[in-house]
């Protein structure tokens, strides 16, 4: 079986402090940026891994999605507990300390986990946890 990821959604709130974030915050390159409807969807990705992507996406794209269900997850949003991603990089610090120049929201600063995982966390401009562990 050959199945590899291709693309993982979060939902964004502001797509130019989206695009602003994982483009010079993270170094993300701007794969497209589609508009419809007043909406648009934007792909992202670091440019050392063009087969895989971040699509970031209207929370209120879905049609089958109801008011109430799209406030709560606005509501999630801006407490980042709706959605997040895990990214990786083998230089924690200097990756931690370009965030932090660009006025990144901090939740944690770089640790060394009782697991054995060395990591930080941030959110996005629409309150994504994204959490960045080193890799070895």
């Amino acid at each position: 079986m050959d199945i590899t990821i291709h693309s993982s959604f979060l939902p964004h709130t502001d797509p130019d402090a989206s695009v602003a974030f994982y483009r010079d915050a993270l170094g993300f390159e701007v794969r497209s940026d589609v508009e419809f409807e007043g909406m648009r969807w934007i792909t992202v990705g670091a440019p050392d891994q063009p087969e895989t992507s971040i699509v970031l996406e209207p929370p209120a794209a879905d049609p089958g999605v109801t008011d109430a269900e799209r406030d709560l997850i606005i509501e999630m949003m801006a407490k980042g507990t709706y959605s997040g991603i895990l990214l990786a990089t083998t230089d924690l610090d200097a990756a931690f300390a370009r965030l932090r120049a660009v006025g990144a929201e901090i939740v944690q600063e770089p640790i060394e986990q009782g697991w054995g995982v060395r990591d930080c966390a941030v959110r996005d401009p629409a309150g994504n946890m994204i959490r960045i562990q080193e890799t070895r």
